[in-house]
Parts: structure tokens; C-alpha cells; sequence
């Protein structure tokens, strides 16, 4: 499309580039005309075409050069010289194809969540009390400060290997879900996969794709099983029935076989995970994945009170 409105402008202030570019665009067609032409030999006239093409060719190098442009100035480029714009470089992903699946991905990331505020760099210990709780031996911002070491660490040794599943379990308000963007977020913009929702939502869509063989729903529900990171929000809150616990399992045991990550975050407390979706989902949780504990006031209820 730029080089269209570019062709138009030039076109406009010099008739003649329209008309040197129509007849270069010709020469193939007329090559062959002369090819078929019985008991002729093409040759002379081929040579005839390339003397005219040669001209035709300065002739427009000199008028773009008086109009202040390059001789170049008409010709089509690829935006990345590495793949000339096919997104692939020697049998892989070229690194520009993955800047824009990042782009991309964050826009969409974007809308379930504040991604430009959520950041490990605007992060706050401020609200977590310092003072020892009895229940869990340390106080909740000391308890804050590991997670959220985990969590960054997490985020940036994604791209060296590190990966593997967590496990975000506590109350409401307490920066579950603030660690979580901020894991995608770093993640993303890496390159990787990432498909970050609700768990209800997750589930609405395998059910769709068991049960009413809705064709977006059966993409959706095999892209949360192929992405390089999953990030299952707000699990608990869903209706729990025999096919939630199903999906559920089947999300987790087989993100496990296949050695990609998962992040849950949940209310629930490890033990009413285990009664509310089987004790077999407690299991693969409890042996595979880093549980991160959180507790503490309820952030959001103390950013109202103070304002």
C-alpha cells in the first residue's frame, strides 16, 4: 500500500515515470511475442528490448535523481533482509515474523489485561504488612518478596529453559493475578505462546468443542494445550462439574506429558483443590508444580480506603 500511494505521488509530478514503468512491465510479454514468431529468430529483437530497457532505466534513474529520490526509489523491498518478508530464514522462524507474533500477542494479552501498568518494574511492597503471622511463620511481605523473586526469576529464564508450573494460591487482592501479566508480559514479548484466561472461560471452551463441535472453540481449546505458557486464572470461580474436573485434569496431566508450562492461579487452598476436583489433580499439583502461598489484607480493599 506504501508503495502504491509512492507510485501514485511520483506519477502525478512526472507523467513519464507512469509511462517508462508501463513499458518495462511490457518487455516480458513482448519477448514472447517474438519468441513465437515463426521462421524468425527472436534474438535480434531480444537484443533490440534490452538496449530500450537499458535506456528506459536511466532515463528514470535521471528523472527520480532530479525529483531528489534514489534510483531505487521505485523498486519493491522487503522490510526484513533476512527473509525477504516469507517470515522463515533457513528453515526457522524468522526473528521478525516473532516480533510481530509479540505484537500481536500482547495486543490481545491487552485486553483481558493492563499489561502497560502491570510490570515487575512498578511492582510495590508498600501494602504487605511486615509483621510476623503465627499461622505461616513469616509476615506477608516477607512471604511477597519470595514470590515475587520466583515469579521474575520464572519470567526471565523462561527463553533459557528454566519454564516448568506454578501454582498461585491465596485470597482475593493479594497479587496473583498483577504476577501473572507480569509473567506474561516477559514472556511474550520473548516470543513465546502465550494464552492467558480464566478458567472458566478455558472450560467454556473445551466444552464447546466436545459438545457442540464448534470448530473456533475445538482451535481455542487446542491452542491452551500447545502454547508455550498457560496461565489459568481465577480457577475455583468456575461452576465445578464432572466435566470441569475432567478438563481440568486433562489440562494439567497433559501440559505435563508434554513438557510445557502452566500457571494456575486460584482462591482455593491446596486441600479444597484436592476435595473440589479429585485427589488426582492434587497429586500432579502438589508434585509438579512450585506452589506459591499468598496471604495478607486484601490489597484493592486497602488502595480504596486510602483514597
Amino acid at each position: 500500500a506504501e508503495m502504491e500511494q509512492r507510485r501514485r505521488m511520483l506519477y502525478a509530478r512526472q507523467p513519464r515515470l507512469e509511462e517508462i514503468e508501463r513499458t518495462l512491465r511490457g518487455t516480458m510479454s513482448r519477448i514472447i511475442s517474438s519468441a513465437l514468431a515463426r521462421g524468425t529468430d527472436p534474438l535480434p529483437a531480444i537484443r533490440v528490448l534490452r538496449d530500450e530497457n537499458l535506456a528506459l532505466q536511466q532515463e528514470r534513474t535521471q528523472l527520480l535523481a532530479a525529483m531528489g529520490y534514489p534510483a531505487d526509489y521505485l523498486e519493491e523491498k522487503p522490510a526484513c533482509r533476512l527473509c525477504g518478508d516469507t517470515g522463515y530464514a533457513n528453515g526457522r522462524v524468522c526473528g521478525c515474523l516473532r516480533a510481530y507474533y509479540a505484537r500481536e500477542q500482547l495486543a490481545e494479552l491487552s485486553r483481558l489485561l493492563p499489561l502497560g501498568e502491570d510490570s515487575f518494574e512498578t511492582f510495590s511492597f508498600d501494602w504487605y504488612d511486615s509483621a510476623v503471622q503465627p499461622a505461616f511463620g513469616v509476615s506477608p511481605r516477607a512471604n511477597m518478596e519470595r514470590n515475587f523473586d520466583v515469579c521474575r526469576d520464572y519470567a526471565y529464564q523462561f527463553a533459557k529453559g528454566g519454564g516448568g508450573s506454578l501454582l498461585l494460591s491465596g485470597g482475593t487482592g493479594l497479587g496473583k493475578t498483577f504476577l501473572s501479566a507480569c509473567i506474561a508480559r516477559v514472556v511474550s514479548e520473548n516470543g513465546f505462546s502465550v494464552v492467558y484466561d480464566t478458567a472458566a472461560s478455558v472450560f467454556a471452551r473445551f466444552e464447546d468443542a466436545k459438545f457442540r463441535r464448534d470448530e473456533d472453540g475445538g482451535e481455542d481449546a487446542d491452542r491452551c494445550m500447545r502454547c508455550d505458557l498457560l496461565i489459568l486464572d481465577d480457577l475455583g470461580t468456575e461452576m465445578t462439574t464432572s466435566f470441569v474436573q475432567s478438563a481440568l485434569y486433562q489440562i494439567i496431566n497433559g501440559r505435563l506429558m508434554e513438557k510445557r508450562s502452566t500457571i494456575i492461579s486460584t482462591n482455593l487452598a491446596p486441600e479444597e483443590i484436592g476435595s473440589r476436583y479429585g485427589r488426582s489433580v492434587l497429586s500432579r499439583l502438589e508434585g509438579e508444580y512450585e506452589i506459591l502461598p499468598f496471604f495478607g489484607e486484601d490489597i484493592r480493599r486497602l488502595k480504596r480506603e486510602r483514597q
